[in-house]
């Protein structure tokens, strides 16, 4: 049976510490959580200079004022890290969290056409091959083979609504997919998500669900990408399948969204068209030995990520603490896992690994959400530990 503690021995990017890299740790000794540096090998709290991540975030230059913070040496990364998991957690050491804190935490779907419209095809022609041949034929007719090329919300996208109207397969996600406006949605409070070595979860009356590997953008509350980081949208198929109205308890549940294991700042290693070029693995190891492996390119997405903060954020909805979005993902796991035909979902004890070369890797177990840690210490927890520290 995978371990959790065995599954988090590294999870820095590649390049290790070399970019512009902090996180969040939990000290029992001060009651609560401080923004860390990462730096050769160890964390230094800078929470003096900044008392939320939210605050880093806003900085001119994030990755600039990271690199000039001093900080007192909370401990060594390897440490930390090996104190995360709940099981085996010594409360009197510093464990790792989520690197976010005060920020909105947002997320876009059906940002991937190719995926998208295949999906839909598929279950719009009910099985029959050649019905899903002739809505294939006439798409391309209208634009060509390349469906990443199709650019929503243009001429060419309004032309295949029509088409796809008249064939009877248009829906709501093909609306939000190719249509003008992006979905997005409120993926968890601010405050809820965990972080790396920690448990994920999923609701317990979900019998059809799946990780969903994405890269989480931080947004300053003027609306500019400072950063990214890696995320799992953890989904239940089954209740949004059953009605989108069900959305918000097929995402937000206890534990439900992990966001880490750090953000990197954007500085002259890293930037927002290395974001556009990253390639995201997801590797799902069971407890019984199963084993799914695969992987997304955001350069495969329908909507560049700037055009998808610019519709979160702007006149129309403002954030003064800022936000993190997920940008979406077009790997959806289909491998039959025990009876055939029937797919995937998750079991209790999936260590779900997800990873980008330049941004580290992400690792949970899977529990119900009943059983990982309750979530108490939320934004007034937080304000009225840092007053008791001094910090604000």
């Amino acid at each position: 049976m995978p371990r959790l503690e065995d599954a988090i021995s590294n999870v820095l990017p590649d390049d290790g510490a070399a970019g512009a890299l902090a996180g969040r740790v939990w000290r029992t000794e001060l009651e609560g959580p401080s923004v860390v540096a990462i730096r050769d090998g160890a964390a230094f709290d800078i929470s003096r200079a900044f008392p939320t991540m939210r605050d880093l975030c806003e900085a001119a230059d994030p990755a600039a004022e990271l690199a000039r913070a001093d900080g007192e040496r909370v401990g060594a990364l390897d440490a930390i890290l090996a104190n995360t998991p709940p099981d085996s957690r010594d409360r009197s050491k510093p464990w790792l969290l989520a690197p976010n804190d005060l920020q909105a935490i947002k997320a876009a779907g059906v940002t991937f056409v190719i995926s998208m419209l295949e999906r839909v095809i598929e279950e719009r022609a009910r099985g029959n091959p050649d019905a899903a041949a002739a809505i294939r034929a006439e798409v391309n007719r209208l634009v060509g083979d390349d469906l990443a090329k199709l650019k929503p919300g243009s001429e060419q996208a309004a032309k295949l609504k029509q088409v796809m109207i008249e064939q009877g397969v248009w829906s709501q996600y093909l609306e939000v997919g190719i249509g003008p406006d992006a979905e997005i949605f409120s993926k968890a409070p601010p405050m809820a998500a965990v972080g790396t070595g920690m448990d994920a979860g999923l609701h317990p009356k979900s019998s059809w669900n799946n990780p969903e590997p994405e890269v989480v953008l931080a947004v300053s509350s003027a609306g500019r990408i400072v950063g990214a980081s890696l995320g799992n949208d953890v989904n239940l198929r089954d209740f949004e399948g059953r009605s989108a109205l069900l959305l918000s308890k097929a995402k937000d549940n206890n534990a439900s969204c992990a966001i880490g294991p750090f953000i990197r700042f954007f500085d002259r290693s890293f930037s927002l068209d290395d974001v556009r070029q990253t390639t995201v693995r997801l590797v799902v190891e069971g407890p019984e030995g199963f084993r799914m492996e695969g992987s997304s390119s955001i350069a495969k997405i329908s909507r560049d990520p700037e055009d998808l903060v610019a519709q979160m954020i702007g006149p129309h909805h403002q954030y003064p603490d800022g936000a993190v979005l997920f940008l979406g993902t077009m790997f959806a796991p289909i491998e039959d896992r025990d009876t055939p035909g029937q797919g995937f979902t998750h079991k209790v004890g999936d260590i779900v690994t997800v990873a980008a070369p330049k941004l580290g890797r992400l690792v949970n177990r899977m529990r119900h959400s009943g059983d990982c840690e309750p979530w108490t210490f939320g934004a007034g927890a937080l304000m009225r530990n840092l007053a008791k520290r001094r910090l604000i």
